[in-house]
């Protein structure tokens, strides 16, 4: 492996953004002169855990030490000259620290690495483009993004080509294979789409790719962002997984003799089986926010469908399911949402399917209903966390103790957004008694 100074000279990198995310994906960064490129990569740079947000730390607590990945070196000179990414593994004391996200996925797919299998991931990432009008209202960035059905409209595609376009060239300088860029369901929702990679390449890539878009939308006056449901009549937005195993650089998903028509291998079939049935706790990870629940708790939207799934079921090229086949190369996992850590939702989602490997499980038949709906909150799926040992293993991968504290970080967001009064309830309560 090229070592990070290296990558920094050839690259004519002046600057490095040290980065990493919390547990709620804050992406939280140093900016790096190159001048001090050894120092970063031989003993990273520090930082106080406790300002950086939800990673385990009180303000007594050792510095955290970002220590750089070389393998995730990425200039981005078109966001500015000279400037480069590198995501960081933080450690406390010379060791991993348990709470932090890639740290755990890391673990998770250390995990599989012990059964001979490597997950690879191709993430699909949506997002909406917004600005606020003169008192303050939210609303499409795009003002004449008003159709009733917007979705794949060539107008709006163009109308937003500066933008689409910037980014595309982005991803493919940077060598990840952007094959297409679409106005998605809800009026300025977007999504731009990457190759696949290993699991680690890919979350990596995502919060990248977050960043890419955050910076370079507002140069224009525009944010761009991920909260699952910032319109009510909208489609939410997802963040759609579409994951496979290898075993020595052959996909082990694809199966000759599959009755049940789709074309998969027993360990495939076992693989979905795991994901299936730790399904509500593995929402607390795909769908970490309260906001979550306004997507898919959503019975319909302007453009006619919520594109959610509400149910714990799997079958073929069929997007109502939570776990869509479209072939026999992957399977497409869909409760996931634009809130969601991607470290923590592919490790959760790794680990549910290769506990369903482990044990062999059997999914049934493709489209059979299932029984148990899915969480209808945060709180809801929070408590199906802590009673699933699977999941709770995946967050604590890494070392004790994540587990419960993500559990009570969320438990706390859900009662702190319950406590608030909110203008329905004026609306109903005020003078109804």
């Amino acid at each position: 492996m090229t070592d990070l100074q290296t990558l920094a000279r050839e690259s004519g990198t002046t600057f490095l953004l040290a980065l990493f995310v919390d547990l709620r994906g804050k992406p939280c960064a140093k900016l790096v002169p190159v001048e001090a490129v050894d120092a970063l990569a031989t003993e990273g740079v520090g930082f106080a855990g406790y300002a950086v947000g939800a990673i385990g730390q009180e303000p007594k607590d050792p510095d955290l030490m970002a220590i750089p990945d070389p393998a995730s070196f990425t200039p981005v000179p078109f966001v500015k000259p000279g400037l480069a990414i590198v995501h960081c593994d933080p450690h406390v004391e010379g060791r991993p620290w348990p709470f932090a996200p890639r740290n755990i996925l890391k673990a998770v797919l250390a995990r599989a690495a012990q059964e001979g299998l490597a997950p690879y991931v191709g993430a699909e990432v949506e997002y909406f483009l917004v600005d606020r009008d003169e008192q303050g209202r939210l609303r499409t960035a795009d003002p004449a993004d008003t159709a009733a059905q917007p979705c794949y409209d060539a107008r709006g595609v163009t109308r937003m080509y500066d933008h689409l376009t910037t980014i595309s060239r982005a991803m493919n300088d940077l060598g990840w294979g952007n094959y297409a860029n679409d106005h998605e369901d809800g009026n300025g929702q977007f999504e731009q789409n990457f190759a696949y990679a290993d699991a680690l390449t890919t979350a990596d890539r995502v919060i990248t790719l977050r960043y890419l878009l955050s910076v370079l939308a507002a140069e224009q006056g525009m944010t761009a962002t991920f909260m699952p449901k910032p319109f009510g009549d909208r489609t939410g937005t997802g963040l759609h997984l579409h994951v496979s195993l290898q075993r020595d650089g052959s996909n082990v998903f694809p199966g000759a003799d599959d009755a049940r028509g789709l074309g998969l291998s027993p360990t495939a079939y076992s693989f979905v089986a795991g994901v299936l049935e730790h399904a509500c706790a593995l929402q607390s990870v795909l769908a970490p926010t309260v906001n979550s629940y306004k997507r898919t708790g959503a019975l319909t939207t302007a453009s006619g469908a919520s594109w959610a799934p509400r149910r714990a079921t799997y079958g073929g090229n069929d997007r109502t399911h939570y776990v869509r086949v479209p072939d026999d190369q992957r399977v497409e996992l869909r409760g996931g949402d634009g809130s969601a850590n991607p470290y923590l939702a592919i490790a959760g989602a790794v680990g549910a399917g290769l506990d369903g490997v482990a044990r062999a499980l059997d999914p049934g038949d493709p489209g059979a209903t299932s029984s148990e709906p899915l969480p209808l909150t945060l709180l809801h799926a929070v408590e199906a966390l802590e009673a699933d040992p699977v999941l709770t293993g995946v967050l604590d991968a890494a070392g004790d103790g994540v587990a419960s504290y993500f559990a009570q970080l969320k438990r706390t967001e859900f009662f702190t957004w319950h406590s608030q009064i909110s203008p329905w309830e004026i609306d109903h309560y005020l003078e109804a008694f």
